[in-house]
C-alpha cells in the first residue's frame, strides 16, 4: 500500500533525484526518494540495535568484579606472554 504524501527538497536534491531518474537508475523521483527514506529506516535500525547491544554489554560488565587499572594492566600481559608462548614468539 502507498500513500501519497508531500515534501519540500531543495533544489539541489530535486535536480539530483531528476538525474538518477534520467539515468535510468530509478523510475521516477518518488522511487529516489522511497529508497533513500528506506536507507534511513535501515541505518536507524540499525544504530538502535548497536546500541541496545552496547548497553547490555555495559550491564553484563558491570555486574562483573571490579579490576583495578593495575590488575588489567597484569592480566592484559598475562595474556599476551601466554598467547605468545602458545605461538613460539
Amino acid at each position: 500500500m502507498t500513500v501519497k504524501t508531500s515534501v519540500s527538497i531543495s533544489n539541489q536534491q530535486d535536480a539530483f533525484a531528476r538525474k538518477l531518474v534520467e539515468d535510468g537508475r530509478f523510475s521516477s523521483v518518488s522511487a529516489v526518494v522511497q529508497h533513500g527514506l528506506e536507507l534511513l529506516r535501515e541505518e536507524t535500525e540499525l544504530k538502535d540495535a548497536e546500541l541496545a547491544a552496547l548497553k547490555t554489554l555495559i550491564a553484563d560488565r558491570m555486574k562483573g568484579e571490579f579490576v583495578s587499572l593495575e590488575e588489567g594492566r597484569e592480566r592484559t600481559k598475562a595474556l599476551m606472554a601466554a598467547k605468545r608462548a602458545r605461538h613460539g614468539l
